[in-house]
């Protein structure tokens, strides 16, 4: 039995959320009030949610400022080494609770909020989602700026302030509808713009060139200009920062041209220019090949450039006249990384910057730009392969262009020196893809121009706070391991079951005050959050489902386990077969929901406009998650392992980071089915013929049917017409191949969730397991291996307005 907490103890438990001092209390009641007076201009009595949001948000920030300029001079006057991640998505979320729980003022703000007759979550609800994001590749982007400052590494994001993100989800009659994302609508409190730093940006033109070297002349000019946002380290003092560029006409934008239409038009065509910076791509592991968006990639690495090389030059010794000259030691001093390919063009950009302005020899640039660079790669998808137009690099990039081709020209003579007469090598390998449209192959040029190559999984690469264990664990997640000795400890099993059960509930409220749907909040909750995609196989998911309400019509006496199902996630506005795949969803649960046989044993409940902040309830709510990708399809998935963490047990395929989670919490600890990588491949070699699996299996059939009969759509009988041909005649994912093993593997999911126990300790595994995944973890490793810094758990200072 486990003794009640003494008083000692209880302070350790809130300690997290940090101590509600009288001092600090009574100082943030008095700053929260001169905010809503002198920046709101607002008085109590007129003063609305937004504005008490506004007004909290305001006083945090005060706390984050003396300790955000001691940063950047400390930085400035140690001079390190400095991390440039260079990213075209950061997906944060919301930024205000971070703040606090980062900055140890959680339980003072809420003591203070409640004084001031005031609610807390109320006021957090306030906050727009910073939706600069797809999903994994733009949340691990967010997840590692918050790890670098944690760590005390001199990190910088930098990005682009997309007036637009990601776009709302709205379900209507069933269809996703998108809605524009006006996150700034209202002001961000926690940006601050910096005019003093905009950079010019080219396009266009041609390139003359001199016996002095190559200038590329007649551009049309485009103005970056930069915002800020802090990025605090957790309880160490440390602020970095994320610098988002957003677009701007210069004042003289087609002015002195007088062929155009006058004196009007040529003011309103500023938005042209301003357009870069105006919408988020919402494309997740596809590649669409606009102009707007290699304006877009451009955009952010030259105006970033320009700002790591003033850094660079600029004396550590309180002078701003250019001190640095010597290049070579570039290398010592900077580290960039490329989050994908869409950053790729910082490649051939630095080489302008060495070879055009700085004179450098082609040599030398070259052993300093690999030197710098490293690359991530995100997906194995071929149709997300930045592949761009020649004519389109020609006319917008002229000079890159150029650079490009002496890179591929110095690359294919080194292949060929290697491989003497392989020329089906050489075409492999080139950076200029030959046919009817000759075609850069940006990832074949971050590999050529980087030291240091990385994949996001193993696979990949190669193809709780519980008062027993303290809270040290929140800087090194490694520490629950601990948690391994209390897999046994009644007590310790019965407290993470009810964590569990409290996170349910809370969820369960939630939904039914947004979906109208009555939540069981004992049933085993089901979830799949992610992007609406083929290879993610939410349709396995469905045709689970399906089998499941059959076996239920067919014996509705029988005690099964009951499941609330939640699949949630965005389809890209022109992928039609997601979309149809989200109305299949919305259609099957108003059959399964409406059916009185079924009752509460099963409810279907689509998750409308699934984001960070959605993510966040969610996730800790979770019994099941599914991970079910083909295996050799999903890069590493990263939602995987918050569920591994949070206490929810996986159902997946030897995929991604699935197949290190199992290592790490042990294989009977996880539901893994279905073919393994050699599977598929040998699958590939002989061909998948999915009305095998069809003919075969009774269960599958009827389902397909029901799909294809109309079952789920009475008024309209063949609105699936087109999934129900793709699975049949051309998956390239193979969803039947999977169906009977999934199908198993379920059911032992449901035998397990019927011995609470035993299910419990499996979660506790599985959290004590999940170490590894931290990106803390991660970010150190990046550190030693590729950008060559140490991470320090040392504190900074706290400034001297603060204690």
């Amino acid at each position: 039995m486990s003794k009640p907490l003494s008083d000692h103890d209880k302070k350790k438990q809130i300690s997290v959320r940090g101590l509600a001092g009288v001092e600090n209390v009574a100082d943030l009641k008095i700053n929260f009030n001169r905010h809503l007076h002198f920046t709101l201009v607002k008085d109590r009595n007129v003063a609305t949610k937004r504005d008490y949001y506004f007004a909290l948000a305001h006083t945090v920030r005060d706390h984050l400022v003396g300790r955000w300029i001691r940063t950047q001079q400390s930085y400035y006057e140690k001079d390190p080494k400095r991390v440039y991640y260079l990213s075209l998505e950061f997906y944060m979320g919301r930024t205000l609770q971070n703040t606090m729980v980062n900055l140890a003022l959680e339980n003072a703000c809420d003591e203070a909020t409640y004084q001031l007759g005031l609610d807390m979550e109320e006021l957090q609800e306030m906050e727009e989602d910073a939706g600069l994001g797809n999903g994994g590749l733009g949340r691990l982007a967010a997840c590692f700026l918050d790890s670098m400052a944690s760590l005390g590494l001199a990190g910088y994001g930098y990005g682009i302030r997309y007036e637009f993100g990601i776009f709302n989800q709205k379900i209507a009659n069933g269809w996703q509808i998108e809605e524009a994302d006006d996150w700034l609508r209202y002001g961000n409190p926690w940006e601050k713009a910096r005019p003093e730093y905009m950079r010019p940006v080219h396009f266009y033109g041609r390139t003359e060139h001199h016996p002095d070297g190559v200038k590329w002349v007649d551009t049309q000019v485009v103005l970056a200009l930069p915002y800020d946002t802090p990025v605090p380290g957790y309880r160490n003092n440390v602020v970095n920062t994320m610098r988002l560029w957003s677009a701007k006409a210069p004042c003289e934008f087609n002015l002195k041209d007088f062929n155009i239409g006058g004196y009007i038009q040529a003011v309103l065509d500023r938005n042209l220019a301003e357009n870069i910076s105006r919408v988020l791509y919402p494309n997740d592991n596809f590649f669409e090949g606009k102009e707007l968006r290699l304006k877009q990639e451009y955009f952010v690495v030259a105006a970033t450039l320009q700002d790591i090389i003033r850094r660079f030059k600029a004396s550590k010794f309180g002078s701003r006249d250019i001190v640095r000259t010597d290049f070579s030691t570039l290398p010592e001093k900077v580290a960039i990384q490329l989050n994908d390919t869409h950053p790729a063009l910082a490649i051939p950009e630095l080489m302008r910057v060495l070879l055009d302005d700085e004179k450098l020899s082609w040599e030398k640039a070259w052993d300093i730009c690999v030197k710098t660079c490293a690359y991530t790669n995100h997906t194995v998808l071929p149709e997300a392969l930045e592949r761009w137009p020649i004519d389109l690099f020609q006319t917008l990039l002229p000079r890159h262009l150029e650079i490009i081709y002496e890179i591929n020209r110095r690359h294919l003579e080194r292949v060929s020196s290697l491989y003497p007469g392989d020329v089906d090598r050489l075409r492999r390998m080139s950076l200029i893809e030959e046919g009817p449209q000759k075609r850069v192959n940006m990832a074949h040029m971050c590999i050529v121009g980087s030291h240091a190559v990385n994949g996001v999984a193993r696979i990949h690469s190669d193809i709780l706070k519980a008062t027993k264990i303290g809270e040290d664990f929140i800087r090194d997640l490694d520490q629950l391991q601990k948690l391994r000795e209390f897999v046994n400890d009644e007590a310790f099993i019965r407290d993470i079951a009810k964590v569990k059960q409290e996170n349910k509930l809370k969820f369960a409220v939630h939904l039914e005050e947004h979906y109208k749907v009555k939540i069981n909040p004992n049933s085993m909750f089901d979830i799949q959050v992610k992007r609406i995609h083929e290879y993610k196989r939410q349709l396995l998911n469905c045709l689970h489902i399906i089998t499941f309400y059959n076996r239920i019509k067919k014996e509705p006496n029988k005690q099964w386990t009951p499941r609330t199902v939640m699949i949630g996630g965005k389809a890209a506005p022109g992928y039609h077969t997601a979309k149809m795949i989200i109305r299949l969803i919305t259609a099957i649960g108003e059959v399964v929901n409406n059916d009185p046989v079924v009752g509460d044993r099963l409810k279907v409940i689509f998750l409308e406009n699934y984001r960070v902040t959605l993510a966040e309830k969610a996730i800790p709510a979770a019994d099941l998650s599914e991970q079910i990708s083909t295996a050799g399809t999903e890069a590493s998935g990263t939602g995987n392992m918050k569920f591994m963490l949070n206490g929810a047990l996986t159902i997946g395929t030897m995929d991604g980071a699935n197949v290190e989670m199992a290592e790490e919490a042990g294989d009977n600890n996880l539901f893994i089915f279905g073919m393994r990588v050699e599977d598929v491949d040998a699958m590939d070699a002989k061909g998948y013929n999915a009305s095998e699996y069809y003919n075969r299996l009774p269960e599958l059939k009827q389902a397909m049917d029901q799909i294809a009969g109309g079952f789920f759509s009475p008024k309209q009988p063949d609105l699936f017409k087109d999934i129900v041909n793709m699975l049949m005649y051309h998956d390239r994912f193979k969803v039947f191949a999977d169906y009977e093993a999934y199908i198993k593997c379920q059911e032992k999911v449901s035998a397990l969730y019927k011995k609470p126990k035993d299910w419990t300790k499996k979660v506790i595994l599985n959290i004590a397991g999940s170490g590894k995944f931290s990106s803390d973890r991660t970010i150190s490793q990046y550190a030693r291996e590729i950008w060559g810094v140490e991470p320090t758990l040392e504190k900074l200072s706290a400034p001297d307005d603060l204690k």
